[in-house]
């Protein structure tokens, strides 16, 4: 047999795997050192409650021969669908059906799957730095991938490219610069994208945290979106559950693709894609993220954001003290401006402060020479590695 000669073309390791190989090596020759990680974006709060209570309810009903499930719809099951149309989409004046929403376990299982419905022949446009699953997954495929480099001097938004992109990854607020595209960018977007025929995979996962009331929480409240873009999201840092694993992806009826037949729904597709491939979610996992819509879900969601925030909060205003500090205003994540190469700080903040981020150049070319900190710490361990850093 042949393998897919395309994976011989990635790096050698992903990005996260190679931190947690570096932090291994050291808790081991460092046995007495307390490691505070500030690196993966992982949650440290436990699930909301009303969440808790959902998956207990739920399970109960799986041990009842009356309420028990077994194969669900591979969609979704029309209790979530529902919920998030009404909850996510419905209050921004979107209209979406049950028929354009696909329940998943996981943004990034999304992003590298949706890909199967569409031609390795087409060109791939994605920001730099970015979120390495939008590049990785892409080089597998074989496609021929161009970079928008997002310079500090523009606050990290990427620029309407020259030439035709055929697929556009946008991520808004964005992973790692925590830089949140505004109507008006999205606006030219969606004009490029018309006039191009180019599809816009726009990933929104970290929306609830954007603060700002006039930014945009979807690439749908811009006129004719849904003529030219998926929107990918995740419950994964909104309610806590990277690791219950649920997400889901809006591929609008709207949405039409080229073929040699000639236009052909991608909706259709992807329906097609899904169901062969998919069982679907956990009938106790999607129980668990209907209750986050509730009253007492939003409260709870609400509060667990409003922790994360204030630590980022304190993370830019302490280390800006001490380094040219982005993001952390309207998401999760703060992006430093380094010194160094961004390894070589990695391994300085290891090694000196028992402190992990997740250096720059593992997001790309326009990453080096900058450091990403998360805010998923807790509050006792953030001002602990503050402390730590500061002293650098």
């Amino acid at each position: 047999m042949n393998i897919n000669d395309n994976y011989l073309n990635l790096e050698q390791s992903y990005l996260f795997p190679m931190i947690a190989k570096r932090v291994a090596e050291f808790k081991k020759n460092n046995p007495e050192k307390e490691v505070i990680s500030l690196g993966i974006g992982d949650v440290t709060l436990p699930l909301p409650q009303v969440c808790v209570k959902a998956l207990i309810k739920a399970s109960q009903e799986m041990g009842q021969k009356e309420t028990f499930r077994g194969y669900g719809p591979e969609q979704g099951y029309d209790f979530l669908l529902e919920a998030i149309i009404n909850g996510d989409y419905k209050p921004l004046g979107i209209n979406l059906s049950k028929e354009e929403v696909f329940v998943s376990d996981g943004a990034k299982c999304d992003v590298g799957n949706i890909q199967e419905i569409l031609s390795v022949n087409n060109k791939v446009v994605i920001c730099d730095p970015v979120y390495p699953v939008y590049l990785d997954t892409n080089i597998m495929a074989g496609r021929e991938i161009s970079k928008l480099i997002c310079k500090a001097e523009n606050n990290f938004v990427p620029q309407i490219p020259t030439e035709k992109a055929d697929i556009i990854y946008l991520c808004s607020p964005n992973n790692p610069t925590g830089s949140v595209l505004t109507h008006k960018h999205l606006k030219e977007w969606v004009a490029y994208a018309k006039k191009n025929n180019s599809l816009i995979i726009f990933d929104s996962a970290y929306k609830e945290y954007i603060q700002d009331p006039t930014l945009p929480r979807s690439i749908y409240e811009i006129e004719g979106a849904k003529e030219v873009a998926i929107e990918i999201r995740s419950f994964s840092k909104t309610a806590g559950f990277t690791g219950l694993r649920c997400a889901y992806m809006v591929v609008p009826l709207e949405l039409k693709g080229q073929s040699p037949k000639g236009l052909v729904s991608l909706n259709t597709l992807w329906r097609r894609r899904h169901t062969t491939k998919f069982n679907g979610v956990s009938y106790i996992v999607q129980r668990a993220a209907e209750a986050i819509y509730t009253q007492q879900g939003k409260k709870e969601i609400k509060e667990m954001i409003s922790y994360y925030m204030q630590n980022a909060k304190i993370i830019k205003e302490e280390l800006g003290k001490k380094f040219k500090v982005y993001g952390g205003e309207n998401a999760p994540y703060i992006w430093l401006e380094v010194p160094c190469d961004s390894w070589q700080f990695f391994d300085e903040l290891l090694n000196k402060c028992a402190v992990v981020g997740t250096p720059g150049s593992g997001f790309g070319e326009g990453g080096k020479g900058y450091f990403r900190l998360t805010a998923f710490g807790s509050r006792e361990n953030t001002l602990k590695a503050l402390e730590r850093i500061k002293k650098l």
